[in-house]
Order: C-alpha cells, then sequence, then structure tokens
C-alpha cells in the first residue's frame, strides 16, 4: 500500500479513503459479503520504534519472480486458487484484515491469543502493536521502490476486496507485502508475550497475510517475502530498549485475567476455506 512508499509524508496527517470492511471476527459479516461503509478519516502511522530501512534491506530479497519462470507460474496458479474464495467468509475475513487502520485491527489475532486485544481492554498491548505496526510495515519499503512489481488485480483484471484503495495501490509496488509483515510481526511478537499460544498467533499471523492473496492485491511471493521481512524487524525490535520496556509492560498487563474473545469459530471457519 502506499504508506510503505510515502510513510513520512503521512505522519501527522489525515486522508480521507472509503473502504469496504468486514468486522473483524462477527459470526455474522463473516457468512455474506462486507458492505461499503462511508469514507472515514485515515490515522497516520504512529511513530515506531527503528529508524526508517535503507538499501541495506536488500540484502534479504531477491528480485521477484522472473517472467515466464516457474515461481512466477506458481504465483499465478496461488492467485487462480485464491479468486475461488470470492464471496465466501474467508473473503470477509481477508476484507477486514486489509484495514488495517481501522478501530478493531489489533484485535485481528485476539482468537488465536485466546484474548481480547482492544485498546480500551488491553490499551499497552494496543499501543505495542499499533506502534511496531509502522516499523513492520517499512520493512519492505526500500524493497517495493526498487522493483515496483504490478499487483494481481493489475495483471489479472479481477477485483479486489478493497476496491477503493485501487487508486493508492497501483502506485505502490507489491513486492514484497506490507500487510504480511505485519500479520506475521504480530504473531511473533504475541508469541513472545504468549508462548503457549506461539504455534496458533504464528499460524493466524501467517494467515493475515495470506488474505492479501485472497484479496487479490498480492502474490503469494510478495506473502511470503513479507514474513522475511517481519523476521528481521522483530529481530531489531528485540534488541530496542524503548520496545523491550513496552513489551514488559504489555506482559504485566496479560498477567491480569481477560475474558476469551467472542466469534472464534466463525473465523475457524472462515481459515479453513483457505486455498
Amino acid at each position: 500500500m502506499l504508506w510503505l512508499t510515502g510513510i513520512a509524508e503521512w505522519r501527522g496527517a489525515k486522508l480521507a479513503v472509503a473502504a469496504a470492511v468486514a468486522a473483524l471476527v462477527g459470526a455474522t459479516v463473516l457468512a455474506q459479503q462486507p458492505a461499503p461503509v462511508a469514507p472515514v478519516p485515515l490515522h497516520a502511522l504512529a511513530k515506531g520504534y527503528l529508524t526508517l530501512p535503507t538499501a541495506d534491506s536488500l540484502v534479504i530479497a531477491p528480485p521477484p519472480p522472473a517472467s515466464g519462470s516457474a515461481a512466477e507460474a506458481r504465483d499465478v496458479a496461488a492467485s487462480r486458487a485464491a479468486l475461488t474464495l470470492r464471496g465466501t467468509p474467508r473473503w470477509a475475513l481477508a476484507t477486514a484484515d486489509a484495514d488495517v487502520f481501522g478501530p478493531r485491527i489489533t484485535g485481528a489475532l485476539s482468537c488465536a491469543a485466546q484474548i481480547d486485544i482492544s485498546p480500551t481492554k488491553t490499551p499497552r498491548l494496543d499501543a505495542l502493536l499499533h506502534r511496531t505496526m509502522t516499523d513492520l510495515a517499512l520493512s519492505g519499503a526500500v524493497i517495493k521502490r526498487t522493483y515496483n512489481r504490478p499487483r494481481p488485480f493489475m495483471v489479472n483484471g479481477e477485483p479486489n476486496c478493497t476496491p477503493d484503495w485501487e487508486p493508492l495501490l497501483r502506485k505502490d509496488g507489491s513486492y514484497p507485502s506490507g500487510h504480511s509483515a505485519i500479520g506475521y510481526g504480530w504473531g511473533l511478537i504475541l508469541a513472545q508475550l504468549l508462548p503457549d499460544r506461539a504455534a496458533a498467533l504464528v499460524a493466524r499471523g501467517r494467515a493475515f497475510g495470506d488474505s492479501r492473496r485472497v484479496c487479490n492485491v498480492h502474490w503469494l511471493s510478495d506473502v511470503e517475502e513479507g514474513r522475511v521481512t517481519a523476521a528481521m524487524t522483530v529481530a531489531r525490535l528485540n534488541a530496542d530498549a524503548a520496545f523491550l520496556a513496552d513489551l514488559d509492560a504489555a506482559r504485566a498487563e496479560l498477567r491480569t485475567p481477560h475474558a476469551p474473545p467472542h466469534g472464534c469459530d466463525a473465523e475457524a471457519s472462515a481459515l479453513a476455506l483457505a486455498k
């Protein structure tokens, strides 16, 4: 998305966009196509913990699949499979996962955590996730600008789950996926806080990124490379004193008993449809 290439211009600003979003895990919404909502202000990203990525991030990323290669054929096949999920609960969940500026986005991994993550119920954890979202989203920014890969909907002409974002998405390279980096990075961070739930958290973080393939806005290799940039970023975060202090604060907050979230059966059913 555009924040990956023009992030400095977004801080302290508000942009108006329209998005078709679904409730994060509500059973009723997951069972049908989400309806468009009125334009809402797009909040500026919080200040991250890390300095902006530099050209050395290119070291971890090979070029995207070459035209006519077996790797490109794999991406195309995965994209075609994902298109069959349009109109299903998995498409609705992918639409919800796309809305990283929505008020409930930090709760995307609530079912995996078995804790209702939100600004009101887990404010320290919510703040930690919002701040790390900036670092994770930016982790592949230099790679994106270098390769400027066209997104699937630009190639196959099929709809995507956030059509109002198309003008922005067309200007922002597809490889790697910033959403994938956010979801996978959050899974890794939450696994540090809730090690007994590590497998479920990392799996949901992975699925959060794969929602971008379901949405027809990223190729499979984009999503996979987003996990690599996420892993690099989480390693860097674990050497940052401010992050570690906030991580400890979130850990202390989670020692208080929390009620499990609602809608997890619906989310599990939607995720089971993955192709």
